[in-house]
């Protein structure tokens, strides 16, 4: 099997590569990035022509997704949605018989209970928030491309929020900004969390999802997919983790600061993405169980201990996007990478 990743260097991606790297079933494995680096093709998904980097592919595996800049959402949507419709469209152009794309948690209707939804839960995200307003639209394009090929077999995975060791500072930097110190992320350090009501989530390792995209990729399925293990992830379950105390807090309250924080560009983070993930809904994963034989290695505890640890000693990985703090300033102060 020939397989095409975008997003190949990103926290994804590099779990992504390696999994199917590893599978004697995939034989290539081309990796697609935004900067270059070795062992990656150097091609953005907004601007290169991709339908002859697709020829030939079993499968094209879409990861490639932009955080930042969240003051300009016009800039994200170029990049995650009209970047997104083109990597369909070529790959549809290309002849790929199988697209395997990341949606997100974050691209469901909103849910007050805590009843897990399974994958025909309705997927018109949170508008408040740019990042789960685009993942909506993608799934929305995706209904249609689908009836458009119907020779062509479509995954859409749907991971909870996505942790592991070599991203941790990389994560720090899209969504606490350069004021918050990983470092400090220690049990003990911090005695108080805030006990929001309504505010829980689940996560998974980025090995674990790896596993599973390699999974859908590797067989006869398609349709969408929800990827998480547990336990659910609450401000008791953080406390626990930092052997730290809750403390009830109105949700206005935490928005209040993050609001704050965001006005005075402390923090990237939106306040609409602190909406988006009260309103998030818990996901069941029987389908993958069942139709993927999925099963996560790892837990919420080991795969949040693993990324608060590489958040107090900076981890990092190899490539760009997974940089520690002093390759990535070098990056900033020569221009490196940066977007035109």
């Amino acid at each position: 099997m020939r397989i095409v990743v975008t997003g190949a260097t990103g926290n994804l991606g590099t779990g992504v590569v390696a999994a199917l790297r590893a599978d004697p079933q995939v034989e290539t494995v081309v990796g697609l990035a935004r900067r270059p680096a070795e062992g990656v093709v150097a091609a953005d998904v907004e601007r290169a022509d991709l339908a002859p980097l697709f020829q030939g592919a079993d499968a094209v595996v879409h990861l490639a997704w932009l955080f930042q800049p969240t003051r300009r959402p016009e800039t994200t949507w170029r990049a995650n949605v009209l970047g997104s419709l083109r990597v369909f469209d070529a790959a549809a152009a290309a002849g790929v018989p199988r697209l395997v794309y990341s949606s997100s948690v974050g691209a469901y209707s909103p849910r007050v209970d805590d009843e897990p939804v399974t994958e025909d839960w309705p997927t018109h995200g949170w508008p408040g928030a740019a990042y789960t307003r685009e993942k909506s639209y993608v799934e929305r394009y995706l209904d249609s491309f689908e009836q458009r090929h119907p020779k062509l077999d479509v995954v859409r995975v749907r991971p909870a929020f996505v942790f592991q060791r070599a991203a941790a500072t990389a994560q720090r930097r899209l969504f606490g900004g350069p004021f918050v110190p990983g470092s400090l992320v220690r049990p003990g350090l911090i005695p108080l969390i805030p006990d929001v009501r309504g505010l829980r989530a689940q996560v998974v390792h980025t090995e674990d999802l790896a596993d599973a995209v390699r999974r859908a990729v590797t067989r006869p399925v398609k349709g969408p997919f929800n990827i998480a293990t547990g336990p659910v992830v609450d401000p008791k379950f953080a406390a626990e983790l930092l052997h730290a105390r809750t403390i009830p807090m109105p949700a206005g309250v935490v928005r209040g600061a993050v609001d704050a924080a965001w006005r005075l560009h402390a923090v990237p983070a939106t306040p609409g993405l602190f909406d988006a993930v009260l309103r998030l809904p818990l996901m069941d994963t029987s389908r993958a169980e069942s139709e993927l034989d999925w099963r996560p290695k790892h837990d919420a505890a080991y795969t949040l201990n693993e990324f608060l640890k590489g958040l107090r000693e900076g981890a990092g990985g190899d490539t760009a996007p997974l940089a520690p703090d002093e390759h990535r300033l070098h990056e900033i102060a020569t221009g490196v990478g940066k977007r035109p």
